[in-house]
């Protein structure tokens, strides 16, 4: 049996505006659900059905598919069947399933896709989708309890729950979409995912749960990483709270000390000897910040800069490089439109929340005590694998 994904994307939205773009943990959100395709092992093709020139743009670069969606099918009110319906006509390979995976429900990992196509294989149904048990009491709007009796309420791990339709993977039978026009149908099966995975993305609420999960919760596989690290030229270090703890020491004299660790200094030898450029943007004045780069054979050292961003133009300009080429450790809310600009971003585990929020890799290291050393093997780790 053969099994293709679409995930369907379109450039407009109501709740958020341009929502499969907007950014959620270093990356847009729609490459989230390319990734997780990509990663499962029994999806043929991974297919992006939209109308907007930037996802197409994205798609194709993190390796999938796209199909140019018409107009008439990306507006509020087009159904997602329309989309699939379209995607059928459109192909010209031959396959059996289509797996569905919206962009909006991302907190899903590739080897739950493929339980989930084990599970329709294995019960051979027609459709399935994905479901979380549901906890929650419900009554409608005559004060009527729907799935209880109130006057005898059930101790909550003696009732029988229902399931709830939490919008992150359906398969349907190519056949079953072309009779029944319906992505369910037939023999039905249910795969179940856990509550915390089951947040579709509506609002600006569920998307600050949804970064919050994937920053405490999610663990992203190296293979996330590796899309980008594989461009990576040019590593740019922030000074302090990345190559420091943050901290200044000061004596009665009123000098002050900067503490710098010798693990993360390998590290950046290592990135040197492999090739990497280096360089260092930092906001402070500081000798000790320019005698400290020298040793580590930095080249490129900008101290006391006022606009980030502006810097990192010239430099890229300077040595001809495109912002998928450049990897930025930062840890404060001056680092962030940085951050956002090239294509892979690293904080340490203190770092401003914002950030954290914003970054491609949080490291589990704090700046200064180890965080540099760990993207540095990150970063030659994808060269091993290469």
């Amino acid at each position: 049996m053969k099994f293709i994904s679409i995930i369907p994307a379109r450039g407009g939205s109501k709740g958020i505006k341009r929502k499969n773009l907007v950014n959620l943990s270093g990356f847009p959100l729609v490459v989230h659900s390319i990734f997780q395709s990509r990663e499962a092992k029994f999806i043929s093709e991974t297919y992006v059905s939209t109308d907007d020139p930037e996802i197409k743009r994205l798609s194709l670069k993190f390796g999938a598919k796209v199909i140019d969606r018409p107009k008439e099918l990306a507006r509020d009110d087009s159904s997602t069947e329309s989309v699939l319906l379209h995607a059928m006509k459109w192909l010209e390979e031959d396959f059996d399933y289509f797996v569905l995976l919206q962009p909006t429900s991302p907190l899903r990992y590739s080897h739950q896709i493929d339980e989930a196509i084990q599970l329709i294989l294995f019960e051979k149904s027609d459709s399935l989708l994905s479901v979380c048990k549901n906890h929650a009491f419900l009554w409608d709007k005559h004060a009527k309890s729907l799935n209880y009796d109130y006057r005898k309420r059930p101790m909550r791990q003696n009732k029988e729950w229902e399931f709830v339709e939490n919008g992150s993977i359906y398969i349907t039978k190519k056949k079953l979409l072309k009779e029944e026009k319906n992505r369910l149908g037939g023999k039905i099966s249910l795969y179940i995912m856990p509550r915390w995975m089951s947040i579709e993305i509506d609002d600006e609420v569920d998307l600050e749960i949804v970064r919050y999960l994937f920053r405490t919760r999610y663990e992203k596989p190296h293979s996330y990483y590796y899309h980008h690290l594989k461009e990576i030229k040019l590593v740019i270090f922030d000074v302090d709270g990345v190559m420091t703890d943050g901290s200044v020491l000061v004596n009665s004299k009123g000098e002050e000390f900067l503490r710098f660790s010798r693990i993360d200094g390998k590290g950046i030898q290592l990135l040197h000897e492999a090739g990497f450029m280096t360089a260092v943007m930092t906001s402070e004045n500081s000798p000790i910040v320019e005698a400290r780069m020298k040793k580590l054979n930095i080249p490129f050292v900008f101290i006391n800069v006022k606009d980030k961003t502006a810097q990192l133009e010239k430099l890229k300009q300077k040595l001809g490089l495109e912002n998928e080429e450049i990897c930025f450790l930062g840890d404060d809310i001056q680092d962030l439109d940085v951050m956002e600009k090239v294509a892979f971003s690293c904080c340490p585990r203190n770092a401003q929340q914002k950030i954290k929020d914003r970054a491609s890799y949080v490291s589990p290291f704090k700046g200064g005590k180890g965080f540099i050393r760990d993207v540095c093997n990150l970063l030659l780790s994808h060269i091993i694998k290469k």
